[in-house]
Parts: C-alpha cells; structure tokens; sequence
C-alpha cells in the first residue's frame, strides 16, 4: 500500500478505522505488515484528528503467540501515548512539568514483545489486562538488567526482542521451519514466541534477550530537553537493540504515579516515534567488498533526499536478502531510513531493464563462490583478496600500525607474502624495493614489524581471525587460561566459559583445527607473553558525532572489538572522535578542537578498522591504523579504502 494513493482529504472516520484495524491484524496477527510504521501512523493520527474518542485509537493489540494460559496482571500494562516530533514532545511535558527543572528520563522504545516475569511466570502484555503465559520459552532467553547479564531468574519488566550483533551473528545460522531465515529481528522473536515446539530453536542455540525497561536511562532536565535532544538521539541509536522510537517519562516516580492514566495510557510517560520517511529512486549498481570471509553487497542509487540527506548509497546486508527482495539492477527501489539513521531497501518494483546483481565467480581470484547461510563466500584457498583482509586484520590486532592496507598490498604481490611468519622474514633492503620508502621510512617499518615478535598472547589469539574473536573476547579468554590450555578444550567445555556460548565454542574448536600448523608456526616464531587483568597499557577512548549510514552500536562494536572504549562525551582524556563532518562546528567537534583531540572522518575510521565500509562478516577485531603523515601508506592508492568490485547496468 502507497498512502501517497490515499485520499486523506475525503477520508472518513469509518474509513480510518477500517484501515487501521486492517493493518493492525496484518502487522500483530499475522506478521505480514504490507505498510512502514510511518504509514500506519499517518493513518492512526488522521482517524484520532476526524474522531478523538474512536474505540479502534484505543484498542490494545500484540503478537499472537502459543501460549499455556491466559494470566491477569498484578497491576494494568498499558500502552504509550505517541508523538512524532519535538514540539509535540516539549507540549506534553510542559503541560505536566512543575518546574524547568523538572527531570526527564530518556529511554529506548525497543521494538520487541512487552513482557513481564515474576520470578516463575513469563507473560506478555496481552491485552494489558490478562496476559499470555509463555514460560516454555524461558530456555530461550535471557535477562540483561541493570549490572546483571544472564539467565531470567529474577522478576523483571521489560521487552522481549533480539539484539542486532546476535541477529547479524546467531541468526544467519537460524533457519525456520520452511527452511528460510528470518528477514529481520522483530520478525524473528515474534515467529519463535508463537511457536509450539522450541526444540529446533534449541538444538539451532537461538537466543532472545528480556532487555529490563530501566536498563539504559539518560536523565534531562525539561529546561535541556530541547538542546540535548539530538545528543539523546545520538546515544540511544548507538544502543545495540532493535527500537521504534523514544520513551519519556517523568523521573520522579511518585510524582508520575499522581498524574493518573487515560484508559489507554498513563499521562506521565510519552513514546516518541521514528519516522521512517521513504522515498523511491532506481537502483543503478551494487558494489561487492570483501570482508575476511564473505563478500558483502550495497546498492548504488540514484541520489534522492531524505530528511535533508542526500542517499546515494544503501545496505542489501548480505546475497539472501538480495534473493528475497528479488532485486536487480534497473529496478524502481523504495528506500527508508529506520530512526533517522540507516537507509535501506524495502521495497522493489521491476523495472523495463533489468540486469542481476549477483556474481558466482570471485572477483579477485575466479575461484566459485557458494553461499553460507545468508552471506555470500569465496571458495578459493589462496583468493588474494581474502588471505589481504585476513592479513591486515592479523596485522593490526599486532599492532603494527605504520603497516596500512596500501603497503601491504604491494607486500603481498611483490614478495609473495600470504602469513605472519613471511613477515617477519623481511629486510629493509625489501621493503626499499617499494615505491615511496626511503632508508628511514622503511628501517622504522621493519623496527616495528621487528617489535611485534613480541606479542601478548590475547594478541596472537586475535590475529588468527577465528569468527567472534576479537581483541576483548580473546583478552577475556586469556586471562585465566594459556592459549595451549585454550586449545586442548573441546566444545561442550568451551561453551561453559563466560561469554563463549556455543557458536564462539564451535568456531574456536573448527579453527583451532585448521590452522593447526599455522598456529604452531606463530608460537615458534614470536615471543608470547601473558597478558595483564587489565589488558594491554591505558585504554583508548572513541566518541562517534553527526549522522551515520548504520546505527551508532556498528561503529561502536567495531570500535570495542579493535581495543578502543566506546563513550558518549568529548573530555580531555579522549583518544580519538569519529565524525560525519569533521568540517561541521558545534557540539562535541567544538570541545575536541578546544581539548586538541585527534578528529577524523568516518571513511577514514572505517578504513583503518576493516579497510572496507561495510560491516564485516564475522566481528573479530582489528586495531586502529591510523598511519603518521610522514609515513608511506596514506598515498593515492587505488585501494586505499578496500577494493570493491562495481556491477553497474
């Protein structure tokens, strides 16, 4: 459905409501949703405009779910009254607000099921009266709550969902009864609540998350609401669950408590609601990049604006969501930006030519590619391309930063280089040989390669690019254990470490196995040491400003797994800030240029984490390399910031 077709003009109350409840049964009973969120509330706001007191405004819906039994609730959970800009915002809480003083909390609308535990029942919304019991479900779950992460053994309020890093990690693996995956997280957590049999999930390890109501909560003062607002925003996106908008209530509970509820909401708390503006262009190409293990699509667009941003470019995520949007060059696209933030594809209509995006042949090395779960993947044992991602992220969880992806490049087809140990063979006379190093320049690079003989062991852990292996998971590992300890373990025993799970235990066991030999090889060329408790030195602090292509959690998880601290203010002890515009003023660019805080762009942070701009496909880490101007490696090269291979019509 096109509301841009609907004649809101002459549309009626009953009208309205026939749609409403149309699109409500398709979006909650049925899980087929035909219309964005944004189109329902385009909608919802012209029946309540044309009738206030209408009972389809009112009427509570949710999931359908399989369920032993219908339970009353101890106390009502209603739904949220709505609001869809700042102003409608700042009018509801001036009407309540007793001061400028008075204080906001700020929290994430996740987008998930409403649900409740009282320590032995698990039960959903329902209707906000009686609820539906799906405590079959709690092996599935688990709690994150205010300082505690594990299994839902407490009594908590919250929302049922699924985070986007289990989603984009757990759930690539997860097929449905039908043999498909799921297109997206809320799709996924409300198929598995509604099912009657878990054993599948169970035997799969699918995993849903009761994220606590009170677990992330910013305070403001309604005198500050409207200058912080956009840094509120800024904080919540970078949060790594699914949301359709914005809580607010008054922090002083007692206070809320007294300004009672409507029959649908109470009068204290308001949700703001993401817009997700859409808008249709043609899509004129994909671009293929290569990540350490599969090659990841995003479409080239006609450029089109929306909410004052020119698009050009959207994420296809990966080759099975091209194959369910049934996408090719040459076709009309719709695409939306989920919470002001990351454009999308949601939609296709064939255009008069169409030509396939898709490729069956490594663009690097020709070897077949096959697909793997969701993501597509090169079959070659020496494909170029991968054995570079593989080598530059080895190299940076190393530590050798005067090392970027351009000289390593030249490293690799000059002298052959494809593993650690070739490195380390190296001599100045070497690397003389390559275009734009002097004698100083190339005796400071072999100093450093030199250096990295010496590593801490959660370092050489790391640089084996073992999936969901990053820095911090690996320093984690290591700090009660020795690698050889680490690799004598089976899976079953593996999977007991905290943290660790089933997946990280099967891809720990696979690749310990097959990199048998190299592994050896490293422990016999290099001086491993242990690392500390508390890691390697100080730690060092990112801060991410201005509006980013994915959600603000990406680039934070990126930055986490690359041994960097993510943190929400600019102070002096700040290590680095990530901006959209490092030209733009205000703000947090404004305090780091006045603390001389190290700026850089986002397509430089990205090239030095991955050396490519799209999420990678398995998570582990990387170091920043960010090399000194002096250094050779930040010349013009054509593949500077990771090689992508361009399909155009």
């Amino acid at each position: 459905m096109d509301t841009q077709n609907l004649k809101f003009d002459t549309m009626t109350a009953s009208e309205a409501a026939e749609l409403l409840r149309y699109h409500n049964r398709l979006y909650w009973e049925l899980n087929e949703p035909e219309i964005s969120d944004a189109e329902f509330d385009l909608i919802y706001e012209k029946l309540r405009e044309l009738a206030p007191d209408h009972p389809a405004l009112n009427e509570i819906h949710t999931p359908e779910v399989d369920s032993r039994g219908k339970v009353r609730h101890s106390s009502p959970m209603l739904s949220l009254d709505k609001a869809y800009s700042l102003s409608a915002l700042l009018e509801w809480a001036g009407k309540y607000a007793r001061s400028a003083d008075e204080k906001i909390l700020v929290e994430p609308k996740y987008d998930g099921i409403s649900a409740r535990f009282d320590g032995k029942v698990l039960v959903t919304r329902g209707d906000g009266e009686f609820g539906e019991d799906i405590t079959d479900k709690l092996p599935l779950i688990e709690l994150e709550a205010p300082g505690y992460v594990g299994e839902l053994d407490r009594p908590a309020r919250g929302e049922l969902l699924i985070r986007e890093d289990d989603f984009s990690t757990i759930y690539r693996n997860i097929r449905k009864k039908d043999g498909s995956f799921y297109k997206n997280s809320r799709n996924a957590v409300a198929g598995i609540v509604g099912l009657k049999d878990i054993s599948s999930m169970l035997m799969q390890h699918a995993k849903i998350t009761l994220a606590d109501y009170s677990l992330y909560s910013y305070e403001v003062k309604f005198s500050e609401l409207e200058s912080r607002w956009e840094e509120l925003k800024e904080q919540l996106a970078a949060l790594p669950y699914p949301q359709d908008g914005i809580v607010l209530k008054f922090a002083d509970e007692m206070f809320r408590k007294s300004l009672g509820n409507t029959a649908h909401h109470p009068r204290g708390e308001i949700a703001y609601k993401f817009t997700n503006i859409r808008k249709t262009t043609k899509l004129v190409g994909v671009e293929w990049s290569f990540g350490k293990n599969c090659l990841t699509p995003v479409a080239l667009l006609e450029p089109v604006e929306i909410s004052g941003t020119t698009i050009r470019r959207a994420s296809l995520h990966n080759v099975q969501n091209i194959l369910e949007l049934g996408v090719m060059i040459g076709d009309e696209v719709v695409v939306e930006r989920a919470g002001d933030v990351i454009p999308y594809i949601s939609a296709v209509t064939p255009g008069s030519e169409r030509k396939s995006p898709l490729i069956n042949k490594c663009p690097s090395c020709g070897a077949e590619l096959t697909q793997v779960g969701p993501e597509l993947v090169c079959t070659g044992t020496d494909c170029p391309e991968t054995s570079l991602q593989r080598l530059c992220a080895a190299v940076r969880n190393l530590g050798i930063e005067r090392l970027g992806e351009p000289t390593l490049r030249r490293i690799m087809e000059k002298f052959g280089v494809r593993r650690l140990s070739q490195l380390f063979e190296l001599k100045v006379k070497d690397i003389l040989q390559l275009e734009g190093f002097a004698q100083k320049s190339a005796s400071n690079l072999v100093g450093e390669i030199s250096k990295a003989r010496t590593v801490k062991d959660y370092q050489l852990l790391a640089s084996l690019n073992i999936p969901h292996i990053g820095l911090n998971m690996a320093r984690q590992l290591l700090r009660t254990l020795t690698i050889e300890q680490l690799r004598s373990m089976g899976e079953e025993e593996l999977s007991l470490l905290d943290g660790v799970g089933p997946e990280r235990a099967r891809a720990l066991v696979e690749q310990f196995s097959v990199q048998k030999e190299y592994l050896d090889e490293l422990l016999a060329a290099l001086t491993v040491t242990r690392g500390d408790e508390a890691g390697a030195g100080a730690a060092k602090s990112v801060c991410f400003t201005g509006k980013m292509p994915e959600k603000r959690s990406y680039y934070e998880r990126l930055a986490s797994e690359n041994g960097y601290t993510a943190v929400d203010s600019v102070t002096k002890e700040l290590s680095l800030l990530v901006a959209a515009d490092p030209s733009a003023s205000g703000g947090k660019l404004d305090k780091a240029r006045k603390f001389n805080v190290k700026i850089i762009s986002l397509e430089e942070f990205l090239s030095a984490v991955s050396g490519n701009t799209l999420p990678d496909d398995n998570g582990s880490g990387d170091l920043f390399d960010f090399v000194s101007p002096e250094e050779p490696g930040k010349d013009e090269d054509p593949f500077a910031n990771g090689e992508l291979f361009s399909f155009d019509a």
